[in-house]
């Protein structure tokens, strides 16, 4: 392997008999995924060069290939990579780096990106939300789908070596479900639901469980819902269609949807009891077609929810209080990505993951 500096750039190759053969990655190309190769670039001081261990596909990363965001690059956002190399950086700080195990947030803020003076969001510490950030794969920045990455040195957490990689590669979706935690204090309710039993709302009823005594999560696939009644969530069956509004008599206080669907809403709204807190943690390409006079009409607080603390994440993954490597259904070789974002999208699957 050689490294080039050109005007804060790192050029990286791997050299193959005589020739220099340029690494691998995948982008969107037609809602498909294309395998090219790419030189990758760590572009300013004080950012990492990461070598991708392993990958998650996330249904954000689908999503992208229906047209979400109209992002052009290299998707992939859930990662776990070693750090080879840091730019511009003292030879303590590289040493602290170089060579550990991290995963990565994946907003990217004014200063990492050189702006001065930073957005009024950054100047409040509320840096997800920047003005002018890039997002790890799904806005302005090349994701994880690729041999090589790079992200801002602050933006990567070392993970413990008790935890795999299996585990590890979860770490920015279960951060994303512990934001409800920070959002709300959830002390103050007894019991709360979840509706969806896809991949982000089985670690967002795992989230929930280590905080209230019962957490109910509806979904659509028996053999979804038998994996979370594994981890002691109740679990209700629902077909999945306009006909839940009528079926489906509970209420709740708390509940968060997150069936990735816009026909969820409807029946979240449903679903919430007046005065209540509905949670939403839904992203998906195109308009949801829903009323809002339930929401006036009960006076519900509805919340937005995004990403969360990877701290969080990552000491529920230590501790042993959620173990999320239940919820994967097939590893792929990285050379296979375009199969194994079209697996991702059979029925019944659960996460797939990408290995270099």
């Amino acid at each position: 392997m050689r490294h080039r500096n050109c005007d804060r750039y790192f050029y990286i190759t791997f050299r193959s008999g005589k020739d220099w053969t340029p690494l691998l990655a995948f982008v969107v190309n037609h809602r498909k995924l294309k395998r090219t190769n790419i030189a990758v670039k760590a572009r300013r001081p004080g950012w990492a060069l990461i070598r991708l261990r392993m990958a998650g596909i996330c249904n954000t990363d689908i999503e992208i290939l229906r047209g979400y965001h109209n992002f052009r690059g290299t998707p992939g956002h859930e990662f776990v990579g070693e750090v080879q190399d840091a730019s511009e950086v003292s030879a303590a700080v590289k040493k602290r780096w170089v060579g550990k195990r991290v995963a990565g947030e994946i907003n990217i803020a004014c200063r990492a990106l050189g702006f001065q003076p930073v957005c009024r969001f950054c100047k409040r510490g509320l840096t997800r939300h920047c003005e002018r950030r890039q997002v790890l794969g799904i806005v302005a920045h090349n994701g994880a789908f690729a041999e090589y990455l790079t992200l801002p040195l602050e933006s990567l957490h070392v993970i413990p070596d008790s935890i795999s990689d299996e585990a590890a590669v979860f770490i920015e979706p279960l951060a994303a479900a512990c934001e409800i935690l920070d959002q709300l204090n959830v002390k103050q309710f007894r019991e709360a639901a979840v509706l969806g039993d896809g991949k982000l709302a089985q670690l967002i009823a795992r989230v929930l469980r280590t905080a209230l005594p019962r957490v109910v999560l509806y979904g659509k696939h028996p053999k979804k819902l038998a994996l979370a009644r594994h981890a002691k969530i109740e679990t209700k069956l629902v077909r999945g269609n306009a006909t839940d509004l009528k079926r489906v008599k509970e209420k709740f206080a708390l509940l968060v949807e997150a069936t990735g669907s816009p026909s969820g809403l409807a029946l979240a709204q449903e679903m919430t009891e007046a005065r209540g807190t509905l949670v939403l943690k839904s992203t998906f390409h195109g308009a949801a077609p829903v009323q809002t006079w339930p929401i006036v009409v009960k006076e519900l607080s509805v919340i937005g929810s995004r990403c969360g603390p990877f701290d969080k994440a990552i000491a529920l993954l230590q501790s042993g209080k959620i173990d999320p490597r239940p919820l994967i259904t097939r590893t792929f070789p990285m050379q296979q990505a375009p199969a194994a974002i079209a697996f991702a999208q059979k029925p019944g699957v659960m996460k797939v993951l990408l290995r270099t």
